[in-house]
């Protein structure tokens, strides 16, 4: 069906709040500050000016356990639908070695709308966890319009309902979801049989214990041993029931099989057959493909497509990983970051196997041959309609440097920005003072915290602060947002394909499960149009469910909420 919509005109900096039943316009009751920086730089640091003092805690210890570098997950969400994104902020925990003079705690930063954030953790009722925290994946397992956190770690994770009034309750025990006894990294909210309801996917990475130590050296100074010390684990699949439980059916569905260190996962529908499938990242262990069969059971073509190894049949070690139209033909493409010499990697998809491999190609193993490379985003930063690329690195031993001049402890962001068919330039240098400096960052989710229509980025940092990062040049091109509510489909939409027709122009869009590295990202869509003088465009909006959707007139610079099968 097809409809014009003619909307009135509303400032690029309005709250995205006020939404009507089908299609609306965001009200533009509050404005978020501006904060003055030079115009040449791409991204501000906002953290302290938005009152942002959360510090990740690894419990570092002597007996280097691999699990204190793996830390420092972030989720951008609203936690009480006032159309402004909140943060969720995901802490370590103790080692036997490495104790903390105060409590650990996580934070959930409550966005204020003019340009503040007030930790409400304590209230919300997330601030403690009784196990080493590692990740966090949000989705409304329940469909009832608020976002729920899933907390990975070890021994055990955890499952918090939002009860919709800014308060959450760990319903982890009768959900059935604790995963009990595995150090659960990635996470990711897809719903694999299209009943209308979000299931869970875990990347569990290792067998593992504090009672365990592993002894390693590097020059006669005690080091994290390599992964490959630590034997991997296959994966857990809940199903959602529908009645706030979930079951377990990795047996059933063959994940229990996959066995590996599994890390970043990403739901998204590959083949385009209309059902979602998985990517896993994993390190030292060959990376996944799995393809839905559509009877509750998936194949891994990782082999089939040349994207389980590397070109001489070695497994990198994969760890982060998204998905975009990297190259405008209208089909997802992966980057995945892997370790220092390894390069992070960039697969082209296409409409049959094998895909391309075009790391070399698009000049990022040129930019990432030192890297450690961790979280990662496709985001459009200046909004001229090509996917860029952010990636957070960081390395793992802090004796690397004793071993290498050109491989650094801490490391840079990367920034590149997309030239045109998936060729990127390196843009750190204009990016601003957090892109020339080095961190041991691991956490990266990529959202609009001040609905001007440009994505913002917050990046965590191992036993350090966070970093927000507002960006300054987005809103100088034009572009058009959506929030999708499913009825039939899952309430966050969860593998819907959308699909923007500009003038001449034809932009692919999809809303994801998962991605980037134990993180999650603010779920609307944002489509840049660059500065095109079109000031309308079509929308196609193929629904997780496969019903079919076209809108038509949108007006651009501007959010519109869209609810399935609503005239």
């Amino acid at each position: 069906m097809k409809r014009k919509i003619n909307a009135s005109r509303v400032r690029s900096h309005a709250l995205f709040a006020g939404l009507a039943l089908a299609i609306a316009l965001v009200g533009a009751s509050t404005a978020f500050t501006a904060l003055a920086v030079p115009s040449k730089e791409l991204f501000a640091d906002i953290t302290q000016e938005a009152g942002i003092t959360w510090r990740q805690f690894s419990g570092e210890s002597p007996d280097r356990f691999l699990i204190e570098t793996m830390g420092g997950g972030v989720a951008f969400l609203d936690v009480d639908n006032d159309g402004l994104l909140d943060i969720f902020f995901v802490n370590g925990g103790e080692t036997p070695g490495g104790k903390s003079p105060g409590p650990i705690k996580n934070a959930l930063y409550r966005n204020l709308g003019n340009g503040k954030f007030e930790d409400v953790a304590s209230k919300a009722g997330v601030d403690h966890i009784d196990f080493y925290g590692i990740g966090v994946a949000v989705g409304d397992f329940d469909n009832d319009g608020f976002p729920d956190l899933y907390v990975t770690g070890f021994p055990t994770s955890a499952l918090f309902h939002n009860n919709g009034n800014g308060t959450f309750t760990d319903v982890t025990a009768h959900a059935g979801v604790k995963n009990s006894g595995r150090w659960a990294a990635g996470a990711a909210w897809f719903d694999y049989d299209r009943d209308g309801l979000l299931d869970l996917v875990v990347t569990n990475y290792a067998e593992f214990s504090f009672d365990q130590p592993k002894k390693c050296e590097v020059n006669g100074v005690r080091s994290y041993c390599a992964q490959v010390a630590y034997k991997g684990m296959p994966l857990t699949l809940y199903h959602n029931n529908g009645d706030r439980t979930f079951t377990d059916v990795s047996a059933r569905s063959g994940l229990d099989k996959m066995i590996g260190r599994g890390l970043g996962v990403v739901a998204i529908d590959f083949n385009d057959d209309g059902w979602p499938d998985l990517f896993v990242a994993r390190d030292a262990s060959p990376n996944l493909l799995l393809i839905n069969k559509r009877d509750g059971t998936f194949e891994d073509a990782a082999l089939d497509a040349e994207i389980a190894y590397n070109a001489n049949g070695n497994a990198k070690a994969g760890m982060g990983v998204d998905v975009a139209d990297v190259n405008g033909d209208g089909l997802p493409d992966l980057v995945v970051t892997n370790f220092n010499d390894q390069y992070h990697s960039l697969f082209m998809g296409s409409a049959s196997f094998p895909y391309q491999d075009r790391t070399v190609a698009s000049h990022l193993a040129q930019f990432s041959k030192a890297d450690v490379g961790w979280g990662t985003k496709f985001l459009d930063y200046d909004n001229d309609g090509n996917p860029d690329l952010i990636i957070a690195n960081g390395h793992i031993n802090q004796s690397i440097e004793l071993m290498r001049e050109d491989v650094k402890y801490q490391e840079p962001l990367l920034l590149l920005h997309n030239e045109g068919q998936g060729v990127f330039r390196n843009s750190a240098q204009e990016g601003g003072p957090a892109f020339n400096s080095g961190y041991i960052s691991r956490g990266l989710a990529v959202g609009d915290v001040d609905n001007d229509g440009d994505p913002d980025v917050v990046i965590t940092r191992l036993n350090g602060t966070s970093m927000l990062l507002r960006n300054k040049v987005g809103q100088d091109s034009n572009w058009v947002g959506f929030e999708l509510q499913g009825t039939k489909s899952n309430r966050d939409a969860i593998g819907a394909k959308i699909t923007v027709t500009a003038g001449a122009r034809r932009l692919v869009r999809w809303i994801l499960g998962g991605s980037s590295y134990i993180s999650s990202s603010d779920k609307r869509v944002l489509v840049g149009l660059g500065h095109s003088q079109v000031k309308a465009v079509d929308v196609d909006v193929l629904w997780p469910s496969g019903t079919r959707q076209e809108l038509s007139n949108l007006q651009v610079n501007r959010y519109f909420k869209i609810v399935e099968g609503t005239q």
